[in-house]
């Protein structure tokens, strides 16, 4: 690791109008985040705090309340009932990767890959990233929808968080 990586996690980062400190676990600051409170809802319900608070290190596409928003009326409020437990939980670990990839590492991982890199999701899913622009990754599902990260390499003490603008959906 270089001088600026190292640099670059000693600093925090604002998400949800709240300083993501580098020292917390992915949950601990999600729950302070105003823009994630569908998403720690629903990590709640599908019995995923203490996974996410493990070890790991994980990688989080993180999707705002607005992206939970968009998805077709009563959609969430239906994957928050307890029966639908499984499929939520699929959904949400849809979007973890084991492994810490910041920006630095996808922009490797898609210039190794020609262009695009798959990821294997702790769901047991793929996605894929790819370069949208010289600073911009995007993220496709398996469904074909495309999310952009807004905010990049938030560094936690279990891996990292990227924040995203859609909800990704495996098949």
């Amino acid at each position: 690791m270089d001088k600026m990586d190292n640099m670059s996690n000693d600093h925090a980062v604002m998400v949800g109008g709240q300083s993501m400190l580098p020292a917390r676990d992915i949950v601990d600051n999600a729950v302070n985040s105003a823009d994630h409170t569908t998403l720690v809802a629903a990590v709640k319900a599908a019995g995923l705090v203490d996974t996410l608070k493990g070890k790991g290190p994980f990688t989080v596409f993180a999707p705002v309340n607005s992206a939970f928003a968009a998805l077709p009326a009563g959609t969430v409020d239906t994957l928050l009932k307890p029966e639908n437990k499984a499929t939520l939980t699929k959904i949400l670990t849809y979007h973890v990767v084991a492994g810490k990839l910041d920006m630095k590492a996808m922009v490797a991982k898609i210039k190794a890959g020609g262009g695009k890199a798959e990821l294997a999701t702790v769901s047991g899913g793929k996605l894929w990233i790819m370069m949208n622009g010289p600073h911009n990754i995007v993220i496709k599902d398996e469904k074909g929808g495309v999310a952009d990260i807004s905010t990049y390499d938030v560094y936690q003490s279990n891996g990292v968080i990227q924040v995203i603008d859609r909800v990704l959906l495996p098949n």
